[in-house]
């Protein structure tokens, strides 16, 4: 009949001391995690804390040798234990961890237990915690989600936002770094967001294939022409080179449409967003008026160009003596509400270049992972949030509907449809 050792549910110390001394069962993990193949991570989901003490045990031995009664022969002593933190992915967790002295003292004699050290090279936990922010949870609520397993030890608050300052920079950089030299870009899609009194103008690309690309973010509104005109020049300067045509869709900014003229002239075709040419009318128009105002001009646009526009320049000389205003703003921009259909494209791919909605998905990621924050502090801020948050939603991206299409637009730009231009 076997012989078990039972000790109490939360005494790990005894239970560390029986792994350390059946060191057969953990010393290949020992070997894997000192040379760094092995993450703590998942060491710790199959065998606890205790597990990691003994791990840190026996890598003491292999430095000191064994514990034994008597005076210590080494050179390397065992000088009792201390208390230490293991960073993991998501958390720290608090451990006893063996101390190690040279026999001879003196200055320097302190020293390390080697899988302690290596643990401790684990560069993991800012990544998962921009990820957890990410995920909306604020640095006050961080400690509420993170696993009661193995007695860890939270992050505080100031950590979190020390982690999440330098990993969201980091993310803020890389999207300024990136380079569209070997991007077929045919359509690009710009509109701004608001995060309490700043705004943040963001572009978004789709290449010849369908797939979405963030391309630039910049502090300011679409209405401000110096900085709309100071994202596209930096687009060009990173590889979105003029001298192509290209497919702009827009809020319907004036100062927007003019840096598009600016930097990429006037042969570009631009799409004015529907969506936004609806709210603008509205706004000018009483409460009672409006319902019929977004039916009549959903319904305008459904048709050809030519009777689309007819309609709609009717509908704001009915508005001239009542609600001028409501008219100046349906005639503003009232050609390059129907760019699209004078293109000729199947309905399938029409209807995602029509208005700003495909940004706007992304935008809608950015808001959630960044309704928590109720203080910005600054510009710097709302860009580092900005960037990780473009860019956490654009690992969601799909290709945009009717992208079969594409070659479609290609040859209504004047390019050679990708197709072609392979067999050629």
């Amino acid at each position: 009949m076997k012989a078990y050792q039972i000790s109490k549910k939360t005494d790990t110390r005894q239970l560390a001391q029986f792994l350390s001394s059946n060191s057969q069962v953990i010393l290949p993990m020992v070997e894997l995690i000192e040379s760094s193949q092995l993450t703590v991570d998942q060491m710790l989901e199959n065998l606890g804390k205790a597990t990691l003490e003994a791990v840190l045990l026996i890598s003491a031995a292999g430095v000191a040798g064994e514990v034994h009664q008597g005076k210590p022969g080494g050179s390397i002593v065992r000088h009792g234990s201390q208390s230490g933190v293991v960073p993991l992915s998501n958390r720290k967790m608090r451990v006893q961890r063996p101390r190690l002295r040279r026999k001879e003292g003196g200055h320097g004699a302190e020293m390390e237990v080697p899988a302690y050290s290596a643990m401790q090279r684990d560069q993991a936990l800012g990544g998962k915690v921009l990820d957890t922010l990410m995920r909306c949870v604020s640095t006050r609520s961080y400690q509420k989600i993170l696993p009661d397993a193995c007695e860890a030890v939270g992050v505080s608050k100031s950590s979190v936002s020390r982690e999440f300052i330098q990993a969201s920079e980091q993310a803020y950089n890389a999207l300024c770094e990136r380079r569209f030299d070997d991007l077929d870009l045919l359509v690009i899609y710009i509109d701004g967001m608001v995060f309490g009194e700043r705004h943040i103008l963001g572009a978004v690309g789709i290449d010849a294939q369908g797939y979405k690309h963030v391309l630039g973010i910049a502090d300011g509104a679409t209405e401000n022409g110096a900085v709309v005109t100071s994202l596209l020049e930096t687009l060009v300067e990173r590889g979105v080179k003029p001298g192509v045509r290209r497919l702009f869709v827009i809020d319907g900014s004036k100062a927007l449409r003019q840096a598009i003229e600016k930097v990429y002239g006037a042969n570009n075709p631009v799409q004015r967003c529907r969506i936004h040419k609806v709210r603008n009318v509205m706004d000018h128009l009483p409460e009672e008026q409006k319902e019929y105002a977004k039916f009549a001009m959903r319904a305008a646009f459904r048709l050809e160009a030519g009777e689309g526009t007819k309609r709609l320049e009717e509908l704001a000389v009915s508005y001239e003596k009542r609600y001028p205003s409501a008219a100046a703003s349906l005639r503003e921009g009232l050609e390059e509400m129907f760019t699209v259909s004078r293109l000729g494209l199947p309905a399938a791919l029409s209807r995602c270049l029509v208005s700003t909605n495909l940004i706007e998905s992304p935008n809608s990621g950015v808001r959630m992972r960044t309704r928590r924050v109720t203080r910005w502090q600054d510009g710097m801020m709302v860009l580092r949030w900005s960037a990780a948050s473009f860019l956490a939603t654009e690992k969601q991206f799909r290709r945009v509907c009717g992208h079969h299409h594409l070659w479609i637009l290609q040859s209504a730009l004047g390019r050679k449809p990708q197709k072609a231009a392979e067999a050629a």
